[in-house]
């Protein structure tokens, strides 16, 4: 018996029908806490009574991360870089085995729920690996605003399905200690219309697959700050920008006029962005993803926003007001 029990908790929701099974996790990052709330709607959805197999949901995989509301376990160790785990390890090991050893091998595919960094807000997408044919049709299924081909990562929950042959997708969307209107949403549509494809639904009149596949990068880059000073963003997620463009300036605190432009050297979309007011010499300030047409994916980005269903107060039951493409 122990004083302090390190436990997973997790819903399992069967069908009256068989079907797959389908594990969507979050909080691997205990302050990424858009997750935790994408899977509260998506239990509480009436969709969910027309369930066929399995939904395995973890609202929090790293609970000692969540309840101190950092982003990394006790020890500062980052859960999410420790997998497969083991069994007699750190406190993150253990849980990434359990996750590993005990989660994975029951399930069909993954949906894995991440943010962006405090003040760090990232435009919905999703994290697939190139030559994953499953996860990429799972991630097309999925229609996140932005896909990005991201190489797997040594240590990651992802890296451990992909070598048990797991189609799994990573989504990203909002910030780290804040819920957010379109990420949430973008989470709990995407999660439906994948198990759809799945055939863990049947297909929809009302909300059909989207025809907005969402827009596809295989490569991305920050813009630094080149001197440190008060931060002045001129640019908002989903944004196109060009080489050259003025994407912010940082100013001197302690008065005058020499502000300094923060220039784009790529041609892209933002979909990642420093909110911080106050900006050190080599910050990272904004997350350009390329793309063949930066213009084309612009307007495909604003498509897939405006695709979501209109949703009153009543009927979202708890609306988040706050809103990255517009705030």
């Amino acid at each position: 018996m122990s004083n302090l029990p390190l436990t997973i908790t997790a819903d399992i929701m069967h069908g009256k029908k068989p079907g797959p099974c389908l594990l969507v996790i979050g909080c691997i990052h205990g302050d990424e806490i858009n997750g935790t709330e994408i899977i509260r709607r998506l239990l509480a959805s009436p969709t969910m009574k027309k369930l066929r197999g399995t939904l395995v949901t973890v609202p929090i995989a790293n609970f000692p991360a969540f309840a101190s509301r950092t982003r990394y376990l006790p020890d500062r160790r980052d859960l999410n870089r420790v997998f497969p785990g083991s069994e007699k390890g750190s406190q993150g090991a253990r849980i990434a085995h359990a996750l590993t050893t005990k989660f994975l091998p029951l399930c069909d595919a993954v949906i894995d729920l991440h943010t962006g960094a405090v003040n760090r807000p990232n435009l919905p997408q999703l994290r697939i690996a190139s030559g994953d044919d499953a996860s990429w049709k799972l991630g097309l299924a999925f229609a996140a605003p932005v896909t990005m081909l991201s190489p797997l990562r040594p240590g990651t929950f992802r890296e451990a399905a992909f070598d048990l042959g797991k189609p799994f997708v990573l989504f990203e969307g909002g910030e780290a200690s804040r819920l957010d209107t379109s990420s949430i949403r973008f989470g709990v549509q995407g999660i439906t219309t994948a198990m759809r494809y799945m055939e863990m639904l049947p297909l929809s009149r009302k909300h059909p697959q989207s025809e907005h596949a969402g827009t596809i990068s295989k490569s991305s880059r920050w813009e630094r700050a080149p001197y440190g000073g008060l931060f002045i963003p001129l640019v908002a997620l989903g944004k196109a920008v060009a080489v050259d463009d003025v994407l912010g300036y940082i100013v001197p605190p302690l008065g005058g006029s020499d502000a300094v432009a923060v220039i784009s050297t790529t041609d892209g979309i933002v979909i990642g962005r420093n909110n911080e007011g106050l900006a050190d010499e080599g910050d990272a300030l904004f997350h350009i993803a390329s793309f063949l047409d930066a213009g084309s994916a612009e307007t495909q980005i604003q498509e897939s926003n405006d695709s979501l269903p209109e949703i009153d107060d009543e009927e979202e039951g708890h609306p988040v007001r706050y809103h990255p493409f517009a705030d």
